[in-house]
């Protein structure tokens, strides 16, 4: 388990100002800035904040569940079970990291290092997922 959490640690703290804090809780916290990206406990369950609706749609196409104790806020916990789930969980931290670097103060750790658009590309989301985030996502100014 150790090893998957170390590999997933290293996968979101190589993006552009990400920094990787212990959390309150146990386990290490992945932060852009000030803003939480979400954090991954020792036991392998991830736990990662989006709005409803990106949450919603995460449950629907099953690539989440609702959070473990906050199940009617945007939080979705992620279970690593096994290797494979090892790169569900960093799609879901990326998806987090894109959404929160395209707006307010998450926009200043970036600071352009990253093409929002061309990066959810990368991610291959679902098309309604796509609507959604597309809805949310802040373009950038000029």
């Amino acid at each position: 388990m150790q090893q998957w959490i170390e590999r997933v640690r290293q996968a979101v703290t190589a993006w552009p100002g990400v920094s990787a804090n212990p959390h309150r809780f146990g386990g290490v916290e992945f932060n852009l800035g000030r803003i939480e990206v979400g954090h991954i406990h020792s036991n392998g369950m991830v736990d990662i904040p989006f709005n409803s609706k990106i949450r919603d749609r995460l449950i629907e196409e099953q690539r989440a569940e609702p959070h473990h104790l906050l199940p009617d806020t945007g939080w979705i916990s992620f279970y690593i079970r096994s290797e494979a789930d090892v790169e569900k969980a960093v799609w879901l931290y990326r998806l987090s990291y894109l959404f929160h670097a395209s707006r307010g103060s998450g926009r200043q750790w970036v600071n352009g290092a990253v093409v929002i658009p061309e990066a959810l590309d990368g991610l291959g989301l679902s098309e309604p997922l796509r609507t959604i985030v597309d809805r949310l996502v802040v373009p950038p100014a000029g």
